[in-house]
């Protein structure tokens, strides 16, 4: 179990000099004078972090597959379930997400989050005919709120939940029982909560703080890094080799 509040960057040294150069000791005087009152340092800090958070949401894109990838067999035979919040039009991003994925060959669908529980019983029927093999869930404010009981539903039916994302659910929730990985991208300076792991709870969550990208709650479904790192984790799932192919295409 792993649990994220924040980014956490990774310290990197680079030491390296340009082709044709060596390292003087001249080339250390930069070092001299290079303190930096703490006024300019917090004048600085709020837009880096900016830029940081924006690199890190497309992060998952560089070791994802390709954009525009035809579709795999794994692909037929997953279906990503999407749930709208409040009043079913301020979630419309969702809408936008599932075209993409449907134009991947990745099978998709949107609903409200008030329909979460007939919603899980027809998942259910689906991976118990075989029709379905991969369950991936995404919902926006209260639709992210049901996530947790969506999961622990499916759970109760005997039926796995590969993947859940969350954007900015509006209550605190609790992840009693697993999907096996769920993702909470929310805003720490608006109305979005983490999700917490209860006592048993099996499965990876990673709460991810997405303030500072001028992302709100309302438009959160529909920024364009938001959109791509959602896809990019479904990607990761449904589109990725699995490891007998990666081996009978080494041989």
């Amino acid at each position: 179990m792993q649990e994220v509040g924040r980014y956490e960057l990774p310290i990197v040294h680079v030491h390296a000099c340009p082709k044709g150069k060596s390292m003087k000791p001249d080339d250390h005087r930069a070092d001299r004078g290079s303190s930096v009152s703490a006024t300019r340092a917090r004048g600085r800090r709020q837009p880096f972090r900016g830029w940081v958070i924006c690199l890190l949401l497309l992060f998952p894109l560089a070791i994802g597959p390709a954009a525009g990838k035809a579709a795999s067999p794994p692909a037929e035979t997953a279906h990503v379930y999407l749930l709208r919040g409040v009043l079913n039009v301020f979630s419309l991003g969702l809408d936008e997400i599932a075209a993409r994925l449907q134009a991947k060959g990745i099978p998709a669908t949107v609903d409200n989050y008030l329909s979460w529980s007939s919603i899980a019983d027809d998942a259910a029927a689906e991976y118990r005919a075989g029709r379905v093999k991969t369950i991936i869930l995404v919902g926006h404010s209260s639709g992210a709120t049901a996530l947790p009981d969506m999961i622990a539903k499916l759970n109760r039916l005997g039926v796995p939940v590969k993947l859940a994302i969350g954007l900015d659910s509006v209550f605190k929730t609790r992840l009693s029982t697993g999907a096996e990985r769920y993702i909470n991208l929310y805003i720490g300076d608006g109305p979005g909560e983490p999700v917490r792991a209860a006592a048993g709870f099996r499965g990876k969550l990673d709460n991810v703080d997405v303030q500072g990208t001028g992302v709100g709650h309302i438009s959160i479904d529909k920024n364009e890094l938001i959109q791509r790192r959602v896809i990019g984790e479904i990607d990761a799932v449904v589109l990725r080799p699995r490891p007998r192919a990666r081996a009978a295409a080494r041989n």
